[in-house]
């Protein structure tokens, strides 16, 4: 009943460690031979000391336990698969906290160089615009040169702007760092793609929902972080109007680390690099122009584009307004209203991930219908559940009850959504990734300016009409038709299989050039 330690061998006479690789042969034969001489061979470090074994030291027990640990843990960051996933959800985890750190600390900021409320929504706008050309940019980077260089490239370039977000002394200042940082954001392209390489069709939409999900929490843990290093920072004797300044080299910090990590550890597909496969003849492209046409004329691109804008971009809208909202509504201090705000951020530990086990659990019965009925009727709740957020203003309690659901039901969305992009084109699918996610930025800045900027509305009005104008484009998902698949109302069409659909996103030349390749590396 021992637990035989991998690799433990003491010789009786000389009494060292000698080192073995095969655990289940030594386990083997200390249970199938009863001499003397074999159990004195084999040393567990919890079992009693044995004639002819080193008697064991505690702190043996310790690296025994590492050891172990490593070894379990081993499989769920293995290359190529779980590393690529487990850096994607990071770095775009780490875009997350970058963005919308400056929003966790903007009462203080707000105060400290002066910032009116045009100012703030200003600043909010440029925050979510920067990413709208970075993120179908990063969709044509990563299919000609893959996801590992698009994410570290990302979060490279961009780790300068958050550090220098330091230096700030007026608004315009303020909005062009905010601009530069919302860039990273385009990380979130690279990510999905990377996702949607590495994993079968069968779990993407989970893949990718846990992805986007756990670095969507970025947002929930930078409104918990940034005021408790604030905090830290200001007891240490650092003024205020300095504390918020050294407060962002964290974020900062985090970002180089990560982008070290990406072009170190990982790699582009199961198979190898995108320069390694390209240089072997193994990994080829057609042109430029096929894979941007197969992109902009295909309809379900525009629509998962705009309705994308109404689940994510509110997300975001949500992520920039709730801080000072809970600040300013509920008179809390800075502390506690991060704390709440934060929530909803943090949500997204399950609830888009929940959106993308959703979207396969339904696919395996009822096929892409299923996907699309989901996705529709969770998106409208959650417009639904933005506008009670602004009806239930004047009750802090009312107000978090809702704000759960409502984050539950808008994540969930977003995880759908993605559920349902892989399947729009095998061609161009960084590039539909990009159209899709900088819609998602559209949307958010469109809602945020018209809503809690420019027009003359309480910020629980703005809330309201948001929820209102995300159930108005969530009808859009009732036009989506996949000929080979069905939509909503509509049955597949008889005879056209995947590959016929597909396959048409190559003109017959490309498809003589292209070969097998195609068939073997785009459709499977």
């Amino acid at each position: 009943g021992q637990r035989w330690r991998a690799g433990a061998v003491i010789h009786p006479a000389r009494g060292h460690r000698a080192q073995g690789h095969n655990h289940a042969a030594l386990v083997s034969a200390s249970q199938q031979s009863n001499s003397p001489a074999t159990s004195s061979t084999l040393c567990c470090c919890r079992a009693p000391w044995r004639p002819g074994c080193r008697a064991p030291k505690p702190w043996h027990y310790l690296v025994s336990d590492m050891i172990d640990v490593a070894l379990r843990c081993h499989r769920y960051f293995a290359r190529p698969h779980m590393s690529a996933f487990h850096l994607s959800w990071l770095a775009f985890f780490a875009a997350f906290v970058s963005t919308f750190a400056p929003a966790a600390l903007l009462p203080v900021i707000r105060d400290n160089i002066d910032l009116t409320k045009t100012d703030l929504g200003n600043a909010g706008i440029a925050a979510v615009c920067g990413a709208i050309a970075a993120r179908v940019a990063m969709g044509n980077f990563v299919d000609t040169y893959g996801p590992r260089f698009g994410i570290g490239l990302c979060i490279g370039l961009t780790a300068p702007a958050v550090y220098l977000i330091a230096l700030c002394s007026n608004a315009a200042g303020f909005i062009i760092s905010r601009l530069f940082i919302g860039f990273s954001l385009a990380t979130f392209v690279a990510c999905q793609f990377w996702c949607t390489s590495m994993f079968n069709t069968k779990v993407v939409g989970t893949a990718n929902a846990l992805a986007a999900g756990w670095g969507n929490m970025g947002c929930g843990f930078t409104h918990f972080l940034m005021p408790l290093v604030f905090d830290g920072i200001k007891a240490s004797g650092t003024p205020a109007f300095l504390a918020w300044r050294w407060a962002f080299f964290v974020p900062a910090s985090f970002q180089v680390l990560l982008t070290i990590c990406t072009m170190a550890l990982a790699q582009d597909l199961p198979d190898g690099n995108y320069a390694a496969l390209k240089k072997s003849g193994a990994m080829q492209h057609g042109s430029a122009w096929g894979t941007w046409k197969a992109a902009v004329t295909n309809y379900r691109t525009w629509v998962m584009m705009l309705t994308y804008g109404y689940c994510f971009g509110v997300e975001l809208t949500v992520d920039n307004v709730l801080p000072q909202y809970m600040y300013d509504n509920f008179q809390l201090d800075l502390h506690i209203a991060g704390l709440l705000a934060a929530i909803f951020g943090m949500m997204n530990l399950f609830s888009r991930p929940s959106g993308g086990y959703i979207s396969d659990y339904v696919a395996r019965k009822w096929g892409m219908r299923g996907r699309l009925y989901a996705l529709f009727i969770i998106q409208m709740l959650g417009g639904l559940f933005c506008m009670l957020l602004g009806l239930t203003h004047t009750n802090l309690g009312a107000t978090m009850a809702i704000l759960v659901i409502f984050s539950i039901f808008c994540q969930q969305s977003c995880g759908l959504s993605f559920g349902v992009v892989p399947f729009v084109s095998k061609r161009s699918t960084g590039l539909v990734s990009g159209f899709v996610g900088s819609g998602g930025n559209v949307g958010g800045a469109v809602t945020q300016a018209l809503f809690f900027t420019y027009l003359p509305l309480a910020t629980y009005n703005g809330f309201l009409w948001m929820g209102v104008m995300t159930m108005g484009v969530t009808m859009l998902y009732l036009a989506m038709y996949f000929p080979m698949w069905g939509g909503c109302f509509a049955k597949a069409k008889e005879g056209v299989s995947e590959e016929d659909y597909y396959l048409a996103e190559w003109t017959p030349e490309e498809r003589a050039q292209v070969g097998g390749w195609c068939l073997l590396y785009h459709l499977f």
